[in-house]
């Protein structure tokens, strides 16, 4: 048993995330007079993020949250990540609270690892918390090299989410239903059709072939019984599956790991009923209707699952660091887009599921993030090229507006003056820059659109690999409505509600950025900044 103790530790990673968003003295960066200059400065993240939730210490990895009907808030549980763990002992389960996906409180360690080197749950993986009558379960994955299984799903209980008890006696075990002792993990507990919990867990079969679910079911969440196992897609594992119904849909929300890069992203499979969902997959797949195989946000935002308060449905992942995060490095902001696999953890992102009538999803802004970000700035214009008026024309037309804060919601309207044109906004951009870093909306057909980093300027390389996002339906009136909300160098960008896309790019506050065109004509409306 473990008390969860609110530690002056825990205290201090909530203080800091009070005050992340503070302008003042740029976070410890030297005072200076910023009006009017564009040249390129070289600013440090803040410690702990204040709206991308990031703890002063570590990093967060895989979101795990639901919502606790008894204190009417959102509980967000995830794996917390040091950065020097031990060997065999690692990632704690971590929580914070929030009301609205904006605003967290921390609440410190809930769950611990193991004791030591040679305990089944000596290090802790994904799984999902849960309420019932009075009583909070977490299901998790105990993950041990040493140990006969390398990978069972363990659980604990506790009667007010503050004192936990880990049931030392009860383990669900891979072999014991014909699946691998190595790859068993990612509980998942939702209500079927049938009323009867149902629990699904990413795994192998025991003899190898391609992954699958296995399916559990209970009546009272204490005692589980095999009902079979439900296929995936082809040879790809899908990590951290979320099932849920929404409206009339039934949801499988899933992280895809996948050797391809442009695979590993979060996605979604959606049918009428819940026996119909898992047919997408056994008789699959059965992609959803939306032309870019349910996928929900770029490579940048990882391990999603979802909860809901009973209106509104969010979903929380993880937007990963990279490594030499100092934005006078060659190539800092490309690290993780250059082929290879991102850095595991980094930031806490949350946003809005949009449910459209044919039931596809996207995602949108969390409503509070506007209330939030509500002290306007000002967007001057510091220089231009090609721009007059409100219209920027030319192949190389850009406007530079002035430097932003540490937590900014950038607002505006482009309208493009044909099917073509082609646009983007830039961020880390100064006038000496010779290097900066472009989220491109481009033309992939007429009528297709997907948004591209690019590293542009004399010195940047181009199209970064495997840090695009996922085409969409070009608006029928040309007209793309646009929102970024930035966190130190974390950022989501909103265009209409049919396009979400999370990156992260270093050297984004107190720098200048821009709106650029490429060839043809686009006009520029409502540009708007506000901060925190």
């Amino acid at each position: 048993m473990k008390t969860m103790i609110y530690s002056v530790f825990a205290l201090m990673l909530s203080a800091s995330v009070l005050s992340a968003c503070s302008d003042d003295e740029f976070n410890g960066d030297p005072a200076k007079d910023w009006n009017g200059t564009s040249t390129f400065f070289a600013p440090t993240d803040a410690q702990g993020f204040g709206t991308f939730y990031k703890p002063t210490v570590g990093r967060v990895g895989d979101p795990m949250p639901f919502y606790d009907q008894k204190t009417g808030d959102f509980k967000v549980l995830y794996l917390q990540e040091f950065e020097n763990n031990m060997s065999h002992r690692f990632h704690p389960i971590w929580a914070v609270s929030t009301k609205d996906g904006a605003n967290y409180v921390s609440l410190g360690e809930i769950l611990p690892f193991g004791s030591n080197d040679y305990q089944q749950d000596a290090a802790l993986g994904t799984g999902c918390a849960y309420e019932k009558d009075g009583t909070y379960y977490i299901y998790y994955t105990g993950h041990n090299g040493n140990c006969k299984n390398r990978e069972v799903v363990m659980r604990a209980t506790s009667p007010d989410f503050k004192t936990w008890t880990k049931d030392e006696l009860w383990t669900l075990n891979g072999p014991d239903f014909g699946y691998s002792g190595n790859d068993f993990r990612d509980p998942q507990i939702f209500v079927a059709d049938d009323n009867l919990y149902h629990m699904v867990i990413s795994t192998y079969p025991v003899h190898g072939g391609d992954p699958v679910f296995a399916e559990f079911k209970s009546s009272d969440m204490k005692n589980w019984e095999h009902v079979g196992r439900i296929r995936m897609i082809w040879d790809r594992m899908l990590e951290c599956p979320d099932i849920f119904k929404m409206g009339n849909y039934w949801y499988l929300v899933y992280s895809e790991s996948f050797r391809a890069s442009w695979s590993r992203k979060v996605k979604y499979m959606v049918a009428p009923t819940y026996e119909e969902l898992k047919n997408c997959l056994n008789d699959g797949p059965k992609w959803p209707a939306d032309g870019h195989e349910g996928v929900l946000d770029s490579r940048a935002f990882y391990a999603g699952k979802t909860a809901s308060n009973g209106t509104d449905r969010y979903i929380w992942g993880w937007c990963p660091f990279r490594s030499g995060a100092d934005v006078h490095e060659k190539n800092t902001n490309v690290g993780a887009g250059d082929g290879n696999e991102p850095n595991w953890s980094g930031a806490m992102v949350c946003h809005k599921i949009i449910q459209h009538a044919d039931g596809t999803l996207t995602l949108g802004a969390v409503p509070a993030m506007a209330a939030k970000y509500n002290q306007a700035a000002s967007a001057n214009v510091i220089t231009s090229n090609g721009y007059s008026n409100g219209t920027l024309s030319g192949n190389d037309a850009y406007v530079l507006f002035s430097r932003l804060g540490v937590c900014n919601h950038i607002s505006f309207t482009v309208k493009t003056s044909n099917n073509w044109d082609k646009f983007g906004i830039s961020f880390v951009r100064g006038t000496d820059s010779n290097k900066y870093y472009t989220m491109v909306v481009n033309p992939e057909w007429e009528d297709g659109r997907k948004v591209n980093l690019e590293q542009e300027g004399v010195e940047g390389k181009g199209f970064i690999e495997a840090a695009d996002g996922y085409v969409f339906a070009r608006p029928a009136d040309n007209v793309y409505n646009i929102d970024i909300y930035t966190d130190n160098s974390v950022l989501v960008l909103y265009i209409n509600d049919v396009c979400a896309y999370t990156q992260r790019i270093y050297g984004i506050q107190k720098n200048c950025w821009s709106i650029n065109n490429y060839g043809g004509s686009i006009s520029v409306s409502d540009v708007k900044v506000s901060q925190q």
